[in-house]
């Protein structure tokens, strides 16, 4: 019996087969599947992963994967995710001449030429190399420089590390850029920085101390005296007003009494 919520094929998976590939998209022919959501399976190889060949959108993060020698033959890809893996080379995505969208972030890569493979991919538009909310990143990230290295190397790109490079927008990127860059301390000598200076006095953000309720009690045993005040002249008024009126129709009060 296989264990509850697993689907057939996916019982401790280390490579692609063309079962998990047919419970994970619901297709029958592997050249059919479009979409294709391979996360955090364990996988190690692609195994028959290259027979999708109209496959256009993959997800292969949080695997272990080393190598991606069957993606060559995926002409139609256009957004790649394989975060979070092991690997140290991309060369097979040269071949992936629709390519749009790559996320690598949190592999081995240590170099920015080991990007080179990616410069004949005239669609490439966006790739993430780093990624600090899910703090993933690349040893080549660790370099000042890397993104203009990159930069120069992939001209085409509009987006990179989930920042816009060119197009519209991009100038508010690179104004935040060098605003960080110009508040990070420097190592070189120079004039010693103005220190930060309270644009408050001290002691204006500390509570005030409670003041006395004599004030407020007052105010409101005043407010009681007054309302009962109000009330006894409402009655007072009340009685005077039915007085008047019998005063006005004697007649009518006394022919109430006629049989």
């Amino acid at each position: 019996m296989e264990p509850h919520g697993e689907k057939p094929g996916e019982a401790e998976v280390l490579s692609i087969t063309p079962q998990l590939l047919k419970s994970r998209s619901g297709e029958f022919a592997l050249d059919s599947i479009l979409l294709l959501k391979l996360r955090g399976l364990g996988l190690v190889d692609l195994g028959c992963l290259g027979e999708c060949l109209s496959l256009e959108w993959l997800d292969l993060s949080g695997n272990a994967l080393t190598h991606l020698g069957p993606l060559a033959s995926l002409r139609q890809l256009a957004v790649l995710n394989v975060s979070n893996n092991r690997l140290t080379g991309l060369e097979p995505l040269a071949a992936c001449e629709n390519l749009q969208s790559l996320n690598v972030a949190g592999n081995l890569l240590a170099a920015p030429g080991q990007l080179q493979c990616l410069a004949g991919l005239q669609g490439l538009e966006h790739l993430r190399l780093r990624d600090p909310l899910a703090r993933l990143s690349n040893p080549l990230c660790a370099s000042p420089s890397y993104w203009a290295v990159v930069r120069e190397l992939l001209p085409g790109l509009r987006v990179i590390d989930g920042e816009r490079v060119s197009g519209k927008g991009s100038e508010l990127y690179q104004l935040c850029r060098d605003l960080d860059s110009s508040l990070r301390p420097s190592s070189s000598p120079g004039p010693r920085a103005i220190e930060a200076q309270p644009w408050v006095e001290p002691g204006y953000w500390e509570s005030w101390p409670m003041r006395s309720s004599s004030i407020l009690e007052e105010a409101c045993r005043q407010f009681q005296d007054t309302l009962q005040e109000c009330l006894d002249l409402d009655r007072q008024a009340s009685d005077i007003l039915a007085q008047a009126q019998q005063a006005l129709n004697p007649a009518e009060t006394a022919s109430s009494f006629d049989f």
